[in-house]
């Protein structure tokens, strides 16, 4: 499993560094163009969009990966889904963008976590992510999408925490959070958390 692990994360830090360089990169323009302001203002409404998408792909490759690998038990899909998805998409999109807030010294940091704070859009989004993992099990494509989309909700969690002066070391802090906010997390979630309660953790998905 360690091998597995570590040979994922491997394969997918190139693709996450990417994603965090677009998220970057949006934030140099959005500060040119002197529109952070409006963008802030707005950043909460497509954080909680981004977000329960976010949760709608990995519970889907989370409970495909499990449905093919687990027991088979619709309660152990269902709860391996559940947590799968809301807990490592809080993680990805929320706790750790919030740390990187709170260390760079962001003035408007919050935590934000979708599943209380917005529970009627968070909660149904894992569980359709769930009934699409078991009637329609994918793995492959939509784990680039959940890598993709998981970059750029935590990236409007960190502009919401932002102010009016961005910096170049900000900037640069934000690229390292944006990366270990996707990179561990979506891996984890996709490929190692289902394979946890399974006997065939070794086999290839």
């Amino acid at each position: 499993m360690l091998r597995r692990i570590a040979s994922e994360l491997k394969h997918h830090a190139p693709f996450t560094a990417l994603g965090a360089v677009t998220g970057i990169i949006f934030i140099v323009i959005i500060v040119s163009f002197n529109v952070l302001p409006y963008v802030s203002r707005v950043s909460q409404t497509v954080f909680y969009i981004l977000h329960p998408a976010h949760v709608v792909l990995s519970a889907l490759v989370t409970t495909a990966i499990y449905k093919k690998h687990g027991n088979g038990k619709i309660w152990a899909i269902i709860l391996v889904g559940y947590l799968g998805s809301i807990g490592i998409a809080t993680i990805s999109d929320s706790i750790i963008p919030y740390a990187g807030e709170t260390l760079l010294g962001l003035p408007n940091r919050g935590v934000h976590i979708g599943f209380i704070e917005e529970w009627w859009k968070v909660n149904p989004a894992a569980f359709l992510g769930i009934a699409f993992g078991y009637w329609r099990p994918i793995t492959k494509f939509p784990h680039s999408g959940h890598v993709l989309i998981s970059t750029w909700a935590s990236l409007f969690h960190i502009i919401m925490a932002l102010g009016g002066v961005v910096s170049w070391v900000t900037l640069l802090g934000i690229f390292l959070f944006l990366f270990l906010a996707v990179w561990a997390p979506c891996c984890t979630s996709d490929i190692v958390f289902p394979l946890l309660f399974t006997r065939s953790g070794n086999q290839r998905t």
